[in-house]
């Protein structure tokens, strides 16, 4: 698991960015905070080889790290970080959630490894309301795509983990512009799906980890997740 290793050939990988680039700018697709990021060069793209394998997740969380410290940095406008799986070609919903989960928990792990201390404005259990993921001190939100997502808006030809830092949601509430661009996602998802997403919920609500993988849950479901840092808050 050597993080300066490629497993991902360049070509290839150059393919699977130009391919989910062109997935962000198509008309259809809903969220415009995406689609603002990738505007603004503020959308970054890590090709990894196997969503099943923990061969990129050292290279894939030194990229969380940088990417907060770069938000910490300029602030200004919205950004996300994609993690785009080479492999597996083929998985259903319950598959991705599994290892999407998988890959969450090994780069929880090396965060509390390094010392990373834990966003001290989100909570780190997953049934708390207020949950967020964090990395490098800063608190994260992930919407997962993959294939067989049962939400259009979820679908896209590789597995696929986009990592949203919570700061620039909480900037935008400040700033009265968050409502305007929730309701305008959700417009353009029940235009693309014929209803409104029923997992999607505010912060603080309950919990976001209900909302990572894309697949609808039940009300008694789990979260497979739990930060070694949870105990310390």
């Amino acid at each position: 698991m050597n993080p300066g290793v490629l497993a991902v050939e360049e070509p290839i990988a150059e393919d699977i960015e130009a391919r989910f680039r062109a997935h962000i700018s198509d008309t259809s697709f809903p969220c415009v905070g995406a689609k603002s990021a990738q505007a603004r060069n503020l959308l970054e793209v890590v090709v990894a080889y196997d969503m099943r394998s923990g061969w990129d997740d050292l290279r894939i969380h030194d990229s969380l790290l940088k990417w907060a410290d770069r938000y910490r940095e300029d602030p200004e406008g919205l950004r996300s970080i994609a993690v785009v799986f080479q492999y597996p070609e083929t998985l259903c919903e319950g598959e991705f959630e599994r290892l999407l989960w998988e890959r969450l928990q090994s780069f929880a792990e090396k965060d509390n490894w390094l010392g990373q201390p834990y966003d001290p404005s989100v909570s780190s259990n997953p049934a708390d309301p207020h949950f967020s993921l964090s990395f490098g001190g800063a608190a994260y939100f992930v919407v997962g795509l993959h294939p067989a997502a049962s939400r259009p808006a979820r679908r896209f030809a590789y597995p696929t983990m986009v990592f949203n830092l919570h700061d620039q949601f909480e900037a935008l509430r400040t700033d009265g512009r968050y409502e305007r661009m929730r309701e305008t996602i959700l417009e353009r998802d029940r235009k693309l799906a014929g209803d409104i997403n029923p997992m999607l919920a505010r912060h603080g609500e309950s919990s976001e980890a209900r909302q990572y993988s894309g697949r609808l849950v039940t009300d008694d479901w789990t979260c497979p997740f739990k930060d070694p840092r949870q105990e310390e808050k």
